[in-house]
């Protein structure tokens, strides 16, 4: 398995999941994202990206999450330790390449 490969273990899977964080998470909200943290129990940090069709088409949605996805990959160490972090993509992120989503989830992660 690759160092930085992101597991199972590492996202957050079931809508119970999703709609505790939502409900209970402190939220951020950049230009293109609206972003939840709850702290979880699991000593791990967990992925969950939301698209909704509002966003664009499937190709479009999917290459957002794609790019999360390696975000959140690449930048670990810069992510709160065990938490959930949801991540729900707004109408207008899927012109964002991947420096642009870089540089806006930095400003909020990285300081």
């Amino acid at each position: 398995m690759k160092k930085n490969a992101l597991t199972k273990r590492e996202k957050v899977l079931k809508s119970i999941e999703y709609r505790t964080i939502v409900k209970g998470g402190k939220s951020t909200t950049t230009q293109h994202f609206k972003i939840f943290i709850w702290p979880n129990s699991v000593s791990k940090r967990r992925l969950g990206i939301t698209t909704s069709r509002r966003v664009g088409s499937a190709v479009k949605r999917n290459r957002i999450k794609r790019l999360v996805r390696e975000f959140f990959r690449l930048h670990k160490s810069c992510l709160p330790p065990s938490s959930d972090l949801l991540f729900i993509a707004k109408p207008g992120a899927d012109r964002l390449d991947y420096t642009l989503l870089c540089e806006e989830l930095k400003k909020v992660f990285c300081g």
